[in-house]
């Protein structure tokens, strides 16, 4: 099986402890438990695409303990990929640390899940504090001015973007937290970005304690196993351990399939 070639490129780390990491009370939370940031690149013969921009670098100036390598977008330059060749966007969902660079991309276009535009601009989310703070209001503004300028595709459920790339809706972390698979020579691998923060909540059945939806953070965990052609090509957004599950091409760097 062809298809892209897939790469998880971390541009950023920061110390955390378990506790941090899984819904409820987690014994021996104090422990040192990493968080890696990463943004996804998937390359074929006819596309281009980036799955997430990661965090913006006068964002990354506040996070508290970031070690911030470079942005995305200088991370990506590393690979070979000019941000101007990028012909599409995914956003999984809205999180600051997730759209930060988004902007920088200005050919792509950008794919985004109805219930989670819908959900940032409706009533609710300026109401619930807890979630509030993880959208950058300046991100929201660009996608808003880029869908006037007809540069956003805004999708409901599952979707095929390209040939062998396609989203598919599962929530629960947010309330249009979207996956993606991509089919590769290896088979079809899914990345789960923050619908698994880490191997530990899909393989543990233990959810991220950041979350819009309980049942929805669940039924995520079941719909990644379906989509992927075995647990092995399952992708974690957060994880460390990637970059040790996957074959290195330099200290931050990973190839998902050649």
């Amino acid at each position: 099986m062809s298809g892209f070639r897939v790469y998880a490129v971390r541009y950023a780390r920061r110390d955390a402890r378990r506790g941090e990491h899984f819904h409820g009370y987690e014994p021996g939370g104090e422990v040192s438990h990493p968080t890696s940031y990463y943004v996804w690149l998937a390359v074929s013969g006819e596309h281009t695409v980036v799955v997430d921009t990661g965090i913006a670098p006068e964002r990354a100036a506040g996070v508290e303990g970031l070690d911030y390598r470079c942005s995305p977008v200088e991370a990506l330059a590393e690979l070979g990929v000019d941000a101007g060749e990028v012909d599409h966007v995914v956003l999984t969902h809205l999180h600051y640390d997730h759209t930060g660079t988004a902007r920088d991309f200005p050919r792509a276009r950008y794919v985004v899940q109805q219930a989670e535009l819908d959900y940032w601009t409706g009533p609710w989310a300026g109401r619930i504090t807890r979630e509030r703070w993880l959208l950058n209001d300046r991100d929201l503004d660009h996608l808003t001015s880029a869908r006037k300028d007809g540069r956003v595709r805004v999708v409901d459920g599952d979707a095929s973007v390209v040939p062998g790339l396609s989203v598919h809706l599962v929530g629960g972390h947010t309330a249009g937290m979207q996956v993606v698979r991509v089919r590769t020579a290896r088979g079809n691998v899914v990345l789960a970005s923050d619908a698994s923060h880490f191997y530990e909540n899909i393989e543990g059945d233990r959810p991220f304690p950041i979350l819009h939806n309980m049942p929805g953070m669940y039924g995520a965990f079941d719909r990644i196993k379906e989509l992927a052609d075995g647990p092995e090509l399952v992708v974690a957004g957060h994880d460390p351990l990637v970059l040790e599950r996957f074959p290195r091409q330099s200290p931050d760097v990973a190839l998902i399939s050649p």
